[in-house]
């Protein structure tokens, strides 16, 4: 199984959509930063790439009014049976954030680790606008963005002499791990482009699935990432008609700092 060549460009479908439900839970400075996030901001609140549930599940269970659009049906398919087996009732949508259409008007929108994910930068343009029409005057988008400098192993393959080495090698002794039914899924990744004009890292990741010490079923996925530096997202914010904008380092509730990885934006309509 491979992905399609149009569109946007992500890894999670099959056996990778199967890994995050299996084995992907929210960190606790996550889940409570995103629930404080919306009683700061208000409900209804979006989960936007709500992916398998992760966050999206226990906001529910805490009484959240919370929707959840993803790209991939195969990562909503999974939050569909965790709902269900919680006996909750969820409200799901598969669509990219460029074509955002949602049911309904928010006082929150949230993006976990998931901007410039898949997307041209034209397309991250276009879901900043759409987010921000989705809002209720008032309302607030929250996300956060690992900064290019957070790829230290990839940074090298920015210069020029150094990209005909891609793409990579596959990597060895791969991640693996026992799912509940007593499969195993290992998955192995590569970096296999960079492209230094339109800023963007492509990388590959190979799943197996195992069974009884054979590998039954194998796939590969690529995904795009867009590399944004915190001025060029400002700008993106202001031209999609946000107002203020406050950027803290990850999940601290402090101020961004120079060194900072990753950092989480909060844009108000």
């Amino acid at each position: 199984m491979t992905d399609s060549p149009t569109g946007p460009q992500t890894w999670h479908y099959g056996l990778i959509a199967r890994w995050w439900a299996e084995f992907n839970e929210p960190a606790d400075d996550e889940l409570k930063f995103y629930r404080e996030a919306i009683e700061r901001f208000g409900e209804p609140a979006l989960d936007l790439a709500c992916g398998t549930g992760r966050l999206l599940i226990p906001l529910l269970e805490a009484g959240f009014d919370v929707d959840g659009i993803d790209l991939s049906e195969d990562m909503l398919l999974f939050a569909r049976e965790r709902a269900g087996d919680e006996g909750l009732d969820v409200r799901l949508l598969a669509q990219a954030m460029h074509e955002l259409d949602p049911w309904r008007k928010y006082r929150t929108v949230y993006i976990c680790d998931s901007f410039g994910i898949g997307a041209t930068r034209e397309e991250d343009e276009e879901a900043l606008r759409r987010i921000h029409a989705a809002l209720e005057p008032g309302g607030a988008l929250v996300f956060s963005h690992d900064l290019p400098h957070s790829y230290a192993d990839h940074w090298v393959y920015w210069i020029p002499e150094l990209r005909d080495r891609l793409p990579l090698p596959w990597s060895t002794g791969g991640v693996r791990r026992r799912a509940a039914n007593g499969d195993e899924i290992e998955l192995t990744g590569r970096l296999l482009d960079v492209d230094s004009e339109a800023r963007l890292l492509t990388m590959q990741m190979r799943p197996r699935l195992w069974r009884d010490g054979v590998v039954v079923e194998e796939e590969e996925h690529t995904i795009r990432l867009g590399m944004y530096w915190q001025p060029e997202i400002l700008q993106m914010l202001a031209d999609a008609g946000f107002g203020p904008v406050e950027v803290q380092a990850a999940y601290s509730g402090q101020p961004a700092k120079p060194d900072d990885q990753t950092l989480v934006f909060i844009a108000r309509r």
